[in-house]
Order: structure tokens, then C-alpha cells, then sequence
């Protein structure tokens, strides 16, 4: 299991960038909002840059935003693997594209109670299919349970459609809702809280592992 560790709670980022850098998470999930696609407002692109140098770690970003493109401007110019842009803003294939022309890889998230088949006119053009399995904008929630079912859903219309897309759950993942998301077959999930609010951080990874 691929593991993405968001520091969206940190309460003392550099540090906790520096902490992770000495794991072996696969990635550092940026979570970026901007107050209107969803309530809460993350850092400037200005101080995430900033605090990016602190660790070697490709970065995987979540793009919580009503208009992408300037941010996928910001973000191409970092250590950056996957920009995931939402299903449920305006024209998602426009923001996929300048993805790909970036040479990134391009994800699609979509909420909890977005109807799944709205994926399939872009699966052609993702890497990654972000299932949020909280309702986007904050850390700390609690995992829904019917996300299993989602991801499950999910993995069956990609193999129908030959589609080669990582499946990621982000929202409540720990200890616990680990095996679920293990059991739904899922390729990567998010982490936070779980991780960054213990001391031992590789711990933490390798018990969802």
C-alpha cells in the first residue's frame, strides 16, 4: 500500500517536513483550498514553496479549488508527481490537459456523494482517481463507510474501461480503516492526523502499510 502524508494539520510544518523526510511515505499530499470551492483557506502558494525545500519527497497535490490554473502554474514548478483537480468544478478536462502538458500526472477527485459514473468521460486522461472518503475541507473526520463500496465500484468500471489509474482514499485513514480500504483494493491512500499527530511518524506509516 502506497502511503501520501498529508501535513494539512501540522502545527509546525518545517519540522514535520523535515520528520517525514527521514520516512519512507511514499509522498507529501499538499492539500490546497481556497475558500470558496470549499470553506477553508491553506497556506499561499508563496510559503508552500518556501517550506517545500525541506524535504526530497515528491509531492502529491490536492487541488480543493473552484479554478485550477493558476495553482497548476505554482505547483508544476515544484518536486510535484500528481496535481488532483475535483470532478465537481467547472470543465475538469481543460485542468487535466494543462496537467499532462506539464508532464504531471493528473488526478480526478470526487466527493462522497458525487454520482461515480461522472468519472468515466475522463478517465482517459487520469493517473489518479482520488475517492474522498470525509467530505473535503478539513483533516481529522471520520471515514465513511461506504467509501469500501465506492472504491470497489471504482476499480470495476476502470478494468471495464482498460484503465490503468491509481485508486486513492483520502479522509479518516488509521490503523483501523486501513483494512477496509485494503479490502476495496485501493493502490494509495491519504494520512494525516494519524501520522503527524504521533511522535513516531514511521511507525505510524508502516502500521498501514
Amino acid at each position: 500500500m502506497l502511503v501520501s502524508t498529508s501535513f494539512l494539520n501540522s502545527k509546525n510544518p518545517i519540522n514535520d517536513l523535515k520528520k517525514l523526510n527521514e520516512t519512507d511515505t511514499d509522498y507529501i499530499h499538499v492539500d490546497v483550498m481556497d475558500g470558496k470551492f470549499v470553506e477553508n483557506k491553506t497556506m499561499p502558494f508563496k510559503e508552500m514553496k518556501n517550506i517545500s525545500k525541506y524535504t526530497s519527497k515528491r509531492l502529491d497535490v490536492h487541488l480543493m479549488v473552484e479554478n485550477p490554473e493558476k495553482y497548476i502554474d505554482d505547483y508544476a514548478t515544484l518536486n510535484t508527481e500528481y496535481i488532483t483537480i475535483h470532478l465537481e468544478i467547472e470543465n475538469p478536462e481543460k485542468y487535466l490537459e494543462q496537467i499532462r502538458e506539464y508532464g504531471i500526472k493528473p488526478g480526478l477527485s470526487i466527493k462522497p456523494t458525487t454520482d461515480i459514473k461522472e468519472i468515466i468521460p475522463y478517465l482517459p486522461l487520469t493517473e489518479q482517481i482520488l475517492v474522498m472518503s470525509v467530505e473535503p475541507g478539513k483533516g481529522g473526520q471520520t471515514f465513511l463507510e461506504e467509501t469500501p463500496a465506492r472504491i470497489k465500484e471504482i476499480k470495476k468500471i476502470l478494468k471495464e474501461y482498460s484503465i490503468n489509474s491509481i485508486i486513492n482514499v483520502d479522509g479518516g485513514i488509521n490503523n483501523e480503516t486501513i483494512n477496509k480500504c485494503k479490502n476495496a483494493k485501493a493502490d494509495m491512500v491519504v494520512s494525516g492526523t494519524y501520522i503527524i499527530g504521533n511522535d513516531d511518524f514511521q511507525e505510524k506509516i508502516n502500521s498501514l502499510r
